[in-house]
């Protein structure tokens, strides 16, 4: 890289960050708050009880998430390097309160994954490239939006991508033994630590794998090289898998994630039905993610001939992770963070075909001109259509919240019946169950001692059983003593 393209990066970092700072010190209550509500209250568990990286807890003690009893509040999800990290850095400035902390942790980690991209596509195709797709990466909403959420996604995609620069490197200098196993080993350590935050960004291991067949070409089966670097990969996320099946009562159900999506009428099989391909490739990549016209630059990019097929490996190992994991990525629109860099990556590469081939296109100043307008338009419609509503959060979970301070203390397990959300236990930093289940007695018994609902027949059937009281209720909900 060259002095003018540490310059430019540098102008679309600040870009990123000045936009991946909006709202972010707004309340723990946007879109998906019960996953990042989560995620942040085993943080805060580590600053209050000490960072015990094998005994994550979290606020939920129901069974909702395993099926079992868990009244330790037990949360084995992937390993909590994430929830350490920025959990350390709120018990060193605890001014900035921890949920801000996970913000401004996921917005570094994103700015790692623009500076890659970058430097791939800067080394692979062009400057332009390079400027186009971590130019998207950095300000089109979707990307700005799952950049900056406290989920573990965009940390465990940046190590991925270390890993993959990190071997680039070592696959394209000269034989510099020592420089070269550096690399090598830098390479290996954040594939292992990507792994270990979030264990489906594994599929980058193709893109990997693609970089030793690269150097090796068809002597890779006979280096001993590739078969030790995958296998001393994922010897750690195996361990921490064995070491959890212990506490099988801290292991959300995972099964669904695979072919299943909740709807109105229960749980359905979407495994490759139409369905998937409308959700995924129409509503989300399309829709949400390109605004609809950023998918013409993006085709254009992927049919694209090149000398090596080694950004291709990067698409391809996005694409199996979305045919494995349709009922996930159905549900949820968090999932589709994994595949955010080869978007951005093809689309800019389409972007630049366009203007480099001046035979076959229009003048490139009217190609200029157009590709901004379709960029502009695409940002507008993906921003107001869909990402715009990520950013919103109701009010009456904060009021809700509030209540269950100001008349319960910090040791009293609560009912925060919202349907199996743990927002409201986070907001209100109490431990407990987000769904009310049980007889009052049975309540009792488990050391429950008071209720919030929003939902009159549920308050009316609370208010039959003998010794319950209302504490405060209004027109949206009654928190009750038991």
């Amino acid at each position: 890289m060259k002095k003018t393209d540490y310059i430019i990066l540098g102008l679309i970092l600040l870009v990123a960050i000045i936009l991946r700072c909006y709202k972010i010190t707004a309340p723990l209550s946007d879109a998906y708050s019960w996953r990042q509500a989560d995620t942040v209250s085993v943080a805060r568990n580590f600053v209050r009880n000490g960072f015990d990286l094998l005994h994550p807890h979290y606020d939920d003690l129901s069974s909702i998430q395993s099926g079992l009893d868990n009244s330790k509040g037990l949360r084995f999800v992937e390993m909590p390097i994430y929830n350490a990290l920025f959990g350390l850095t709120y018990k060193i400035l605890p001014n900035i309160p921890i949920e801000v902390w996970g913000r401004i942790t996921t917005l570094i980690f994103s700015l790692g994954i623009i500076g890659i991209i970058y430097y791939l596509c800067l080394h692979e195709v062009n400057r332009i490239s390079a400027i186009t797709a971590s130019g998207i990466y950095a300000i089109f909403p979707s990307f700005v939006f799952f950049s900056r959420v406290v989920l573990p996604e965009t940390p465990a995609l940046s190590f991925i991508f270390i890993s993959i620069f990190f071997l680039y490197k070592n696959t394209t200098i000269d034989d510099k033994r020592l420089i070269s196993f550096l690399y090598l080993f830098l390479s290996l350590l954040s594939f292992a630590l990507a792994i270990l935050i979030k264990p489906t960004v594994i599929f980058y291991g193709i893109a990997l794998g693609f970089l030793f067949i690269r150097k090796y070409e068809f002597d890779v089966v006979k280096k001993a090289q590739p078969y030790l670097f995958f296998l001393l990969a994922v010897i750690p996320f195996f361990l921490w898998r064995l070491y959890i099946q212990q506490f099988p009562e801290g292991i959300p159900a995972s099964d669904w994630l695979i072919a299943s999506v909740n709807t109105f009428e229960g749980q359905k099989n979407i495994f490759f039905k139409p369905a998937f391909f409308r959700w995924i490739f129409f509503e989300r990549i399309n829709t949400m993610i390109f605004g609809g016209y950023l998918t013409v630059f993006f085709i254009v990019g992927l049919v694209s001939k090149r000398k090596s097929l080694f950004l291709h490996s990067i698409g391809f190992s996005a694409l199996l992770y979305l045919f494995v994991f349709q009922g996930g990525n159905v549900q949820h629109e968090y999932y589709q963070t994994l595949i955010l860099p080869p978007l951005a990556i093809f689309t800019g590469i389409g972007i630049s075909t366009i203007l480099s081939h001046r035979k076959i296109f229009i003048h490139p100043l009217v190609s200029s001109f157009l590709i901004c307008v379709l960029c502009i338009f695409a940002f507008l419609f993906s921003y107001y259509y869909k990402v715009k509503d990520f950013y919103t959060y109701p009010q009456d979970l904060n009021f809700m919240a509030k209540i269950i301070q100001t008349f319960t203390s910090p040791t009293d397990k609560i009912v925060a019946d919202r349907m199996g959300d743990t927002t409201l236990l986070y907001l209100s930093d109490r431990k407990g169950s987000p769904l009310l289940s049980g007889t009052v007695e049975q309540l009792k018994n488990n050391g429950y001692q008071y209720v919030l609902t929003d939902q009159k027949k549920s308050i009316e059937e609370l208010l039959n059983e003998k010794g319950v009281q209302i504490i405060f209720q209004n027109n949206q909900f009654a928190l009750l003593k038991l």
